[in-house]
């Protein structure tokens, strides 16, 4: 029997659309046809870059007769989690609270009410490790569903009121203030990796928000401490194997504290964040390499995940063939002595193999490395290594590419589009405006279509079926709102507002806190809500930076009072756990800052237009135009004439405007330029 899969436009679902396992998508009817046939139901959460995920279709899901078992004892579920981060959140509190830990693939066994009574995440096919196999832990739940129900039942029950318990503590405080962003930096400060730059030990995730954040803190308060953690990390991750030092870009994590060797799988979020923090970066110390590394991973973006219908894909596979036809990881980035001979003869084969840190032993499997660069050879950056790296680049496009995940995830795309935008307006790159212009278009079309709500996830120009979260809301604002920014388009600024209003009228709790889903979407076990950042902003405060730049724009009073209600959580969260909160404490410096409203009266693209973009206030937000019009695309510009035929730049904050300019000193000036 064929699984439903194949309808779907998501392509981790598509997949498995072939395996004989008979999955369902998430959806009532197959909660329906549980209780129909009185079984429960198997949940398994992925997404299609996952390696582990890859491992145990290969080995379970692929398997006849574990299918033939599953067939007939389950009614077995697949998500992507990246299409439906309401479903993949509420499942992974339960099996995190469980266990302890998490992870993907997740494996949660439910009733026919979607209530959940067993976890785990990746099952062996044999056992192995202390694990059980998948078999055996199949065999154990259809025994205690046939023989101990209301046991089961009671479990159920237990876990779901557990959850319905858990409040948030947002805090009485009140807004963010200088003393909790201290204490936030100071204890960053005491989780500082100060050999190998970053935060934490093994696993290592770039940590982007926390890095704008300490950027921000430095351009308010001249935090030189903050600079010195941001530019380290940066430049100790851009040496790394975590970056991709032939084709540009960055991959989801280092498995050691070093950034040496990377979970090889590309992520849109990642490279995203991180080429906004490079160009920031770049902004507050003009480092060549951070310049390098932000141009580099805009046009890996473009190259590499751009689709056709001008959006960007979610992610390439951390898998692809090696030379001997086997799926494994890394195959296509890493090195042996060997095949760099190969390629570029014995000479420069071995100045490569220095240069990038390539031994006879290897840094990776079987031998290989992963490309980096050695600290003695950063500066060699001549001819030679360009050249060098342009006849590998080339060799390696020969090599069986990595799987790409063509789905088009919202919040993502914002994330893109804010990036590109930034990056393009900085580096006189008018092509990366072109593309986000490009990619904000789509949204618009595909995933607003008439009604101004948003989709989460399209593919081929299709939209899919699931709702927009928070986290879709506020970053596709933040980009619009960039896009506004650097095209003088108001348009923009228009749209951006459009989404704003339904977060303010969808999304809120009590309080001023926010929920990660609308109030009219499916209703799950529990209404997830989460302010802290994962790969990404969280959808709390990505909203909460968003409606604190709309308001600065617009003057709006119930934008900016949401933004602040938001922020209330960062007072209580900041000062304990600054590195899952980066991106609140990054809206909360734009809020101490004011922030700034920079209207500029004349060209778009001018030398004052940019010097305004260029201005390291936190969070300043930026109007430029010329002519009558200009005042009815961005209310900044009402009443704001060009001084004496000039180009004029006004800037205000707390209700206290400067006198106009035509000075570009003067405005960098005024702007911690």
């Amino acid at each position: 029997m064929a699984n439903r899969l194949a309808q779907t436009t998501s392509p981790y679902l598509l997949q498995h659309a072939d395996n004989p396992v008979d999955w369902w998508p998430w959806s009532p009817q197959a909660f329906e046809e549980a209780r129909r046939r009185g079984v429960p139901v198997l949940l398994s959460v992925g997404y299609a870059s996952c390696h582990w995920c890859h491992v145990m279709a290969h080995e379970s899901f692929e398997d006849p007769a574990v299918a033939d078992y599953l067939n007939a004892h389950f009614v077995p579920v697949k998500v992507d989690r990246e299409e439906r981060p309401d479903v993949d959140a509420v499942y992974m509190e339960a099996v995190q609270a469980a266990t302890g830990q998490g992870g993907w693939p997740m494996t949660v066994f439910l009733t026919d009410e979607a209530e959940p009574f067993y976890f785990g995440t990746y099952f062996p096919p044999e056992p192995r490790h202390g694990m059980p196999s998948f078999q055996q832990v199949l065999e154990g739940v259809v025994a205690a569903w046939s023989d101990r129900r209301e046991e089961v039942a009671e479990v159920a029950g237990r876990i779901v009121r557990d959850l319905a318990g858990r409040s948030l503590a947002v805090g009485e405080g009140g807004l963010p203030g200088e003393p909790e962003l201290a204490q936030a930096l100071l204890r960053l400060t005491r989780d500082y990796d100060e050999k190998h730059g970053g935060f934490g030990g093994a696993p290592k995730f770039p940590p982007s928000m926390v890095i704008e954040f300490l950027l921000r803190h430095h351009a308010r308060t001249g935090a030189e401490g903050a600079l010195q953690m941001a530019a380290d990390s940066c430049g100790a991750m851009a040496r790394g194997g975590i970056y991709d030092q032939l084709g540009g870009g960055f991959a989801r994590y280092s498995v050691d504290r070093e950034w040496v060797v990377p979970h090889f799988e590309k992520m849109l979020y990642d490279n995203a964040l991180l080429c906004r923090v490079y160009a920031h970066l770049w902004r507050a110390t003009g480092s060549d390499l951070a310049r390098r590394v932000a141009l580099e991973t805009a046009d890996f973006m473009v190259r590499e995940l751009r689709t056709a219908e001008g959006g960007f894909a979610s992610a390439l596979d951390a898998d692809s063939e090696d030379t001997q036809g086997r799926h494994v990881e890394g195959a296509y980035y890493v090195w042996t002595p060997a095949q760099l001979r190969e390629v570029l003869g014995e000479e420069d084969a071995a100045f490569a193999a220095g240069y990038f840190g390539v031994t006879e032993d290897g840094t990776f499997e079987e031998g290989s490395s992963v490309l980096r660069l050695m600290e003695a050879g950063e500066a060699a950056d001549d001819a030679r290594v360009t050249d060098v790296r342009a006849r590998l680049l080339a060799a390696r496009e020969l090599r069986v590419r990595p799987e790409r995940d063509d789905k088009i995830v919202a919040a993502w795309n914002g994330l893109a589009i804010a990036a590109l935008a930034e990056t393009g307006a900085y580096f006189d790159r008018p092509d990366l405006v072109e593309r986000a212009t490009e990619a904000a278009d789509l949204l618009v079309r595909v995933h607003m279509g008439d009604v101004a709500r948003l989709c989460r996830t399209s593919k081929d120009g299709r939209a899919g079926d699931n709702s927009g979260v928070l986290e879709d809301y506020g970053d596709v604002a933040e980009g619009f709102l960039a896009l506004a920014s650097v095209t003088g388009e108001g348009a923009w600024l228009d749209f951006a507002g459009f989404l704003l209003d339904i977060v303010l009228e969808r999304f809120p709790g009590e309080g001023g806190q926010l929920f990660d889903t609308a109030d009219d979407a499916e209703q799950l076990i529990r209404r997830p809500q989460d302010p802290t950042d994962s790969a990404t902003p969280a959808g709390w405060t990505a909203a909460a930076g968003a409606l604190l730049s709309y308001a600065a724009h617009t003057g709006s009073e119930a934008h900016r009072t949401a933004a602040e209600g938001a922020l209330a959580i960062v007072g209580a969260l900041g000062p304990k756990a600054p590195r899952f909160i980066g991106w609140g404490l990054a809206v909360a410096e734009a809020l101490l800052d004011g922030p700034r409203e920079v209207a500029v009266a004349g060209p778009v693209a001018g030398e004052l237009h940019r010097t305004a973009l260029l201005g390291r206030a936190p969070g300043a937000v930026v109007a430029a135009g010329e002519g009558p019009d200009a005042g009815t695309e961005f209310p900044l510009l009402v009443d704001r004439p060009p001084v004496g035929g000039a180009p004029t730049a006004y800037v205000c904050r707390h209700f206290v405007c400067d006198a106009p300019t035509t000075d570009v000193r003067e405005l960098a000036a005024k702007l911690g330029g």
